[in-house]
């Protein structure tokens, strides 16, 4: 990889967002677990997500929530008594749980900015990780995070379950066996109702709230009341919006029926704010298109399209979520709520077998626990989340500059458009102080 991903230069970027020098130096890997040797988890991120993911680790045999981690005291507390953890392994600072050498893995479920920055730590301190989507902040930071999982020999999985659904998983076997024939362009959406989001005020932080170790890595902004704890998706400062908060699961499994591993080369968007006139910042509304060449000639060219509206109740196939793919002798449709259908030409039904069964969070979890045990791959790896989230990025980065874009998939770089490219990454500031070696 190119030097301005490297480690190294994360670090210095970061100005000590990473954790204590012990975690900096040797990288302890796990090996493969036996099936009776009980796993410890550790929940980053306390919030409703986290703890839905960490029920679904609970009623997993020989799995242990041994530790909780957040800061904000009311719902470290009810986490705690929730997964009956003792007061000492509840704590308000991750790099706790990343020096005890019980913990096998963690899940990091807090706010976007932190997602990568905590696996890679994570990472480095020689544990597996379940992280919540979107895997990153930006797409410099999801190229970190396969780095790491790489160098340190770690498992991560990213929270898009459609990958551990059965229904899924079968639908983009029929594709790959060629149910429609050659699958050329996927469409997908994500449309629902939001709310307008109430006027904020900036003030002081609440008690019993570390707002300083919440914003973390980032560059300090004032606490604004509409802010933490709601919708922080819609700031560019803390978050993807709604194509990296809902979007990425449609993205991520249209993207895995059209069979592309890498990223696109071209991005065209249009959309914005055109309906809601509140703080958020990103758009409520977006048609982006990303065009993968492949070798340049026919049959090798793929369209993605990804359609957005956050003001809506209509929705094709009565479905807020979902996909179609249209193959060279069908079309398939394929939602995560439990559902696909097959038309062959001249829209002919197309009988199926395939088990109906919505988004399985149980299944990925299960999923990635078998492979701490076996060594196997997970079934949504850290490449695997970084190239679809990188989807989002662009498509926001794309909404965001007005114009399209051209990227080169293997430097990871923004082509001819400075003011674009800047944002593939972002500023740090010195959170926990420069580790030694910085």
């Amino acid at each position: 990889m190119p030097d301005y991903l490297n480690r190294r230069d994360f670090v210095k970027l970061s100005s000590g967002c990473v954790a204590a020098a012990a975690v900096l130096g040797a990288s302890p890997t796990h090996a493969a677990r036996g099936a009776n040797d009980t796993l410890v988890v550790a929940l980053i991120g306390c919030g409703g997500r986290g703890m839905g993911d960490a029920r679904q680790f609970q009623k997993l045999p020989n799995v242990e929530v041994g530790y909780v981690c957040d800061v904000d005291e009311s719902r470290l507390a009810l986490a705690a008594k929730n997964f009956g953890v003792p007061a000492g392994k509840a704590v308000n600072d991750l790099r706790r749980v990343l020096d005890d050498k019980s913990v096998d893995a963690v899940i990091v479920a807090t706010p976007d900015h932190w997602h990568s920055l905590a696996a890679i730590l994570a990472c480095d301190a020689g544990k597996h990780v379940y992280v919540e989507k979107p895997i990153s902040h930006n797409i410099r930071e999801g190229r970190l995070l396969v780095e790491a999982s790489a160098r340190n020999k770690t498992l991560v999985q990213h929270g898009t379950q459609s990958r551990s659904t059965v229904t899924t998983i079968e639908a983009v076997k029929r594709l790959r066996e060629g149910i429609i024939g050659d699958v050329l362009v996927a469409k997908c959406w994500n449309i629902q109702r939001r709310g307008l989001l109430p006027p904020g005020i900036d003030t002081v932080p609440p008690a019993g709230f570390d707002y300083d170790s919440w914003v973390g890595p980032a560059t300090m902004i004032p606490y604004r009341t509409n802010r933490v704890h709601q919708r922080w998706t819609m700031w560019y400062h803390f978050g993807v919006g709604e194509a990296g908060n809902d979007g990425v699961h449609d993205i991520d499994y249209t993207r895995w029926g059209l069979g592309v591993e890498t990223h696109p080369t071209k991005i065209s968007a249009n959309g914005g704010k055109f309906h809601f006139h509140d703080e958020t910042e990103f758009p409520d509304t977006q048609q982006v298109t990303f065009e993968y060449p492949g070798d340049g000639k026919p049959g090798s060219q793929r369209l993605l399209i990804y359609e957005q509206r956050l003001w809506s109740t209509n929705y094709p196939h009565n479905t807020d979520s979902g996909a179609e793919f249209y193959g060279t002798k069908g079309q398939m449709y394929l939602s995560r709520r439990g559902k696909v259908t097959v038309l062959g030409d001249r829209n002919s039904p197309v009988p199926l077998d395939i088990e109906l069964k919505p988004q399985d969070d149980a299944a990925h979890v299960r999923n990635f626990c078998d492979c701490i045990r076996s060594g196997a791959k997970p079934n949504a790896d850290a490449m695997t989340g970084h190239l679809s989230t990188s989807l989002a990025h662009l498509a926001n980065i794309a909404t965001r500059v007005g114009r399209s874009l051209t990227f080169d998939p293997q430097k990871e770089q923004i082509l001819g458009d400075a003011e674009a490219n800047k944002l593939i990454r972002r500023e740090y500031r010195n959170h926990w102080g420069t580790p030694q070696g910085a």
